[in-house]
């Protein structure tokens, strides 16, 4: 990407948008459009339309998405289906009508079957059943997946599909209802531990495996690979299976009763760690497999603790609120 380029950052609030947003601003790129929910409703197909017309971004990085853990998909699995859907069809058709070079489009790692085996490959893409409680979502993200295949093979675009890892960092989501496993502990435990509770109760058994992955590393992946040369960047857009597809971890997981004791050991909570057997657990172990991404040479540089405590502290000076009485 030329310096002066005019990127688009779709979701350039979320936790991976911004990070992107860092990322680029750190690499020396000003020419960069973004619009905040109030000003663009990517859902809406016209007014979509006539941003592109109207700004021609050059390239675009669509990290916009309506998110959330499995609480929050299990019990509005329409809301994910349709608002996901609407959101990548509208920018990934707009990008190719005005011309974008080059496009990147991050999914999930849910869009891998829910028993495949580890560490999980590209090619395991559409191999068997999805985990039941985020099925809605991993469809819409693999219509995205499918969308860039579809429109680099008939109209020659160049539309690159990542796959991210569990994510956390700066201007995450932790709010109790909707957030994700390691957001939802540092709550927890700040809560926990402001308030004097000599325990924590977290859903599940404690036994799946998760990878966890700080977002400016992701972010830093992300800038890597779209300034790729051209010969680099259209050997991606031939992977596994005919999809432009790269998976984005760090190539190492644990379980989340270890990740628990993580996250109480760097926020200082002292108490018991109780496990709520009776809440799902999800998908047994999502560990990607990165050797696609380790090949150009890229490796992330922050570690689990380290990140965490970097989240906590933007958690403390953003995100943290007088817990209710």
């Amino acid at each position: 990407m030329e310096q002066h380029a005019l990127i688009y950052i779709a979701g350039h609030r979320g936790l991976a948008g911004s990070a992107i947003l860092r990322r680029l601003t750190l690499g020396g790129y000003r020419n960069i459009v973004a619009r905040t929910h109030a000003e663009l409703e990517l859902t809406d197909t016209r007014a979509v339309k006539a941003f592109f017309e109207s700004e021609k971004p050059e390239y675009v990085f669509l990290a916009a998405a309506k998110v959330g853990g499995i609480l929050a998909n299990n019990t509005r699995p329409a809301e994910f289906i349709h608002s996901n859907l609407a959101i990548q069809t509208n920018v990934i058709h707009e990008a190719w009508r005005n011309g974008v070079k080059r496009l990147l489009f991050l999914g999930s790692s849910c869009i891998y079957p829910r028993a495949c085996p580890q560490p999980i490959k590209e090619e395991y893409l559409l191999a068997g059943p999805l985990e039941a409680t985020n099925r809605a979502y991993a469809i819409a993200k693999i219509s995205g997946v499918e969308m860039c295949r579809s429109y680099n093979q008939q109209y020659g675009t160049s539309y690159l599909a990542v796959m991210p890892t569990n994510m956390y960092g700066p201007g995450d989501n932790y709010d109790p209802e909707s957030s994700h496993v390691l957001p939802a502990l540092i709550r927890k435990m700040h809560e926990a531990k402001t308030r004097g509770f000599d325990r924590v109760v977290i859903w599940g058994t404690g036994s799946p495996r998760r990878e966890f992955l700080y977002s400016d590393d992701m972010a830093d992946a992300c800038v890597m690979m779209m300034n790729l040369p051209e010969d680099a960047f259209r050997d991606l857009l031939q992977g596994p299976n005919g999809f432009p597809l790269v998976n984005i971890g760090c190539g190492e997981d644990q379980t989340v009763a270890d990740l628990a004791r993580t996250v109480a050991s760097v926020l200082g909570f002292r108490g018991a760690l109780e496990f709520d057997t009776r809440k799902p657990d999800g998908t047994p172990r999502k560990l990607l497999d990165v050797s696609r991404l380790r090949r150009l040479g890229w490796t992330p540089r922050i570690d689990l603790e380290s990140g965490i405590a970097s989240a906590y502290e933007d958690f403390l000076g953003n995100q943290a609120r007088p817990p209710a009485p």
